[in-house]
Order: structure tokens, then sequence, then C-alpha cells
């Protein structure tokens, strides 16, 4: 149990040095904004459902559990 928690803190870690280094060189992530994103307004009405982005978000964090798991 403390090997899978140290193995997630280590992902958690690396993630976050990635996005800080995204944030120090101002790196846009098109988050939202992807083709297949669900953008409607209309007058003072607005709705924004990232579909496209909520299913690569969750590909990604699969990918990252199975990484996970297997050491």
């Amino acid at each position: 149990m403390n090997t899978y928690l140290a193995k997630i803190f280590i992902v958690i870690g690396v993630i976050s040095i990635i996005i800080g280094i995204l944030f120090l060189f101002k790196i846009k992530i098109p988050f939202g904004k992807l083709p297949g994103d669900i953008f409607i307004k209309k007058g003072n009405f607005t709705f924004s459902f990232p579909l496209t982005t909520s299913i690569i978000v969750t590909l990604i964090l699969a990918f990252i559990r199975w990484i996970i798991s297997k050491f």
C-alpha cells in the first residue's frame, strides 16, 4: 500500500512540474476549444460543454493509472 501511495505522489509531482513548465513558457493549451467541443452563444446565454477535451483528459488519466498499476 505504501509503494502505491508513493507512486501516486510521484506522478502528481511530475504532472505538477510539467504544468509549471507550461506556465513558465506561457504555452497556450486549447483546453475546451478543440473540434467536437460544444459551444453555444445566444444573446446573454452561453453554454459550453468540452466533450472532446473530456474524452482526451479521460484517456490520459486512464493511461497514467495503467502505468502506475504496471509498476
